[in-house]
């Protein structure tokens, strides 16, 4: 038996990933082996969260315990660099324990910085306050042209949607730095042995889940979570507020979308990530693929 190691189980937005973490935790279990999970998604780290990110509640764990969700407040800023720590700490706890550790998500960037040997530029938040009032008064678009001059391999990288991702991207190369960490490096060495299982969907069959999981959002209270998250100052949030899917349930709140378009453009933009994901997980070298 080769003892306690860390999994990691990947893919896009609603091929199953929970479940499968789920089921791989009681097989190893049956065999005398437990296994705790450690969340890599970045919207579950957030409390109230719930609906919109597909988050388990308690009794749907099983029995099996799960690290670093719930552990935001929706005005706190998700940081990556943080994250890392905090998740392999938490891994490196439970292996020490005697457990699996199983890393669940969909966020790329977030789960390669644990399997990955990634090193964090430094932030500067003179600097980003600056460069986040020049997005204020002049607009994504001419703070994205600055990037594109400046470093054209990332600006590709960047979706100039992305506010965050692109003030990070300027703030770093204002620093002196080359890059920000917005994809996997060249040739990554892992920060453990692990393996890694990746779940996959037939793209037309992927579009139509993904369609009808967002309707059932909103079946389910969409609205009204995060009119209740809302009462938790969402709208300060930097990074909650513009999660897919509240965002536009935000929008629908304050009457600048009716609800049919507050969950179209959830789902076109949903249908985009999963685009996104797939691509990210797709360049990671020896995973074992599965069909969900």
């Amino acid at each position: 038996m080769r003892g306690p190691q860390l999994w990691a189980v990947v893919g896009a937005t609603g091929t199953g990933k929970s479940d499968l973490s789920l089921d791989l935790a009681e097989a190893l279990a049956a065999r005398g082996e437990h296994a705790e999970v450690v969340n890599a998604d970045a919207m579950q780290l957030y409390r109230g969260m719930d609906i919109g990110t597909a988050k388990l509640a308690p009794d749907e764990r099983r029995g099996i315990p799960h690290h670093l969700f719930d552990v935001l407040e929706v005005t706190e800023e998700a940081a990556v660099a943080a994250y890392q720590a905090d998740a392999r700490r938490a891994i490196d706890r439970v292996i020490a324990g005697g457990r699996h550790a199983i890393l669940v998500g969909g966020s790329g960037l977030y789960v390669s910085s644990v399997l990955f040997d990634f090193r964090f530029p430094p932030r500067d938040d003179a600097l980003r306050a600056r460069l986040e009032e020049r997005l204020a008064h002049e607009g994504a678009g001419a703070l994205y042209d600055e990037l594109r001059q400046k470093d054209p391999t990332t600006a590709d990288r960047v979706d100039p949607r992305n506010t965050r991702r692109l003030v990070r991207a300027l703030e770093v190369l204002e620093q002196g730095g080359e890059g920000h960490g917005a994809a996997l490096p060249a040739a990554p060495t892992m920060w453990r042995e692990a393996t890694v299982l990746g779940l996959r969907t037939e793209r037309a069959a992927l579009v139509e889940r993904l369609d009808r999981r967002v309707e059932r959002m909103w079946r389910q209270g969409m609205a009204d979570e995060t009119a209740a998250l809302r009462a938790h100052d969402l709208e300060s949030g930097k990074t909650a507020s513009r999660a897919i899917g509240y965002a536009q349930a935000l929008a629908q709140l304050t009457g600048e979308k009716t609800e049919s378009e507050a969950i179209a453009e959830t789902q076109a933009l949903t249908r985009r990530y999963a685009r996104r994901q797939v691509s990210w997980f797709r360049r990671y070298d020896g995973v074992r693929w599965i069909d969900s």
